[in-house]
């Protein structure tokens, strides 16, 4: 089964200028919603009557964690980006700090003039003003405003030609970036605090298999182990050989596991019962591995 990634993406240091190069307008937005206009026929959407048409539009440029499906021609991989609500905030902040509001370009093209932001906005709460627009999306959602004199594009906007808006910009990927940076001491300890979240202890319910005893005694090990090595990352400088071994070994451990439980599962199944029932908080090695795995790569 083919795997598809999902990156995160975030804005390089020595490229801020340019995150938010320019708005496209579109005929298919890369984040799936499109955006409403108003004219004179559309003054439901205003409060004030129009006397005449406004050529406004509507419409979120970025959303948080919205995972955005991309292809890449020259590795012929699938994967998806997302961004994440800090992310979005600074994007919106470095768009108007840097005089970009005014650049906007058709389908990725063309540069077209006669389009221009005239409002952005981070969306809050529930009593957000994009509930006006008929949006119901998530609190980060960047939203903006933009002005339509180019007559071209206006009449391709009332024909529904252009449905939405997509980002031009310059991001990176934040797991690429941070392997471009010595990780200091505390940003480890983070990275495998989030690794090591899950419960440290299994708890059974009446119904006990012959192995659940031991398979339990040796997990709970093994993440009582996780948490004391994630204690031992601030000393990490002095001994990083020491720590890789002994997140090796504590990967061996979590392998090992593999075995009874897959003897458990078929105990359980063999005797007809629900293995949700024996372990209510199944644990899930094959991304403890990966997760310890994961770690041992911000070590290298």
């Amino acid at each position: 089964m083919k795997e598809t990634k999902i990156v995160e993406l975030v804005i390089a240091d020595d490229s801020q200028e340019l995150a938010i190069d320019a708005i496209s307008l579109v005929s298919a937005p890369a984040i799936e919603q499109d955006f409403v206009y108003f004219g004179k026929e559309k003054n439901n959407l205003t409060l004030a009557k129009i006397d005449e048409e406004k050529r406004m539009l509507v419409s979120p440029a970025l959303i948080p964690n919205k995972q955005i499906f991309r292809y890449d021609p020259n590795t012929d991989s699938e994967y998806y980006v997302f961004f994440s609500p800090a992310t979005v905030r600074k994007a919106s902040e470095l768009y108007l700090k840097h005089n970009n509001h005014h650049k906007a370009t058709y389908e990725h093209k063309d540069r077209v003039s006669g389009v221009l932001t005239v409002e952005s906005w981070i969306k809050e709460g529930d009593s957000d003003k994009s509930k006006m627009y008929g949006y119901d999306l998530p609190n980060g959602t960047w939203f903006v405003k933009m002005k339509i004199t180019n007559e071209d594009l206006w009449q391709k906007i009332k024909a529904g030609e252009l449905k939405g808006l997509s980002i031009e910009g310059y991001f990176t990927n934040k797991f690429e970036a941070m392997q471009k940076k010595q990780p200091t001491d505390a940003q480890i300890l983070s990275a495998l605090n989030e690794i090591i979240q899950e419960r440290t202890e299994l708890k059974s319910k009446k119904v006990e298999l012959s192995l659940v005893s031991e398979f339990k005694s040796d997990y709970t090990k093994a993440i009582k182990k996780s948490l004391s090595l994630t204690e031992e990352v601030v000393k990490f400088s002095s001994k990083k050989d020491d720590l890789e071994s002994e997140v090796n070994k504590n990967i061996s451990d979590f392998e090992k596991l593999q075995k009874p439980y897959n003897a458990i599962v078929k105990n359980a199944k063999e005797l007809g019962i629900d293995i949700n029932d024996v372990l209510d908080d199944r644990p899930n090695l094959g991304q403890d591995i990966k997760s310890m795995k994961d770690a041992l790569k911000l070590l290298k």
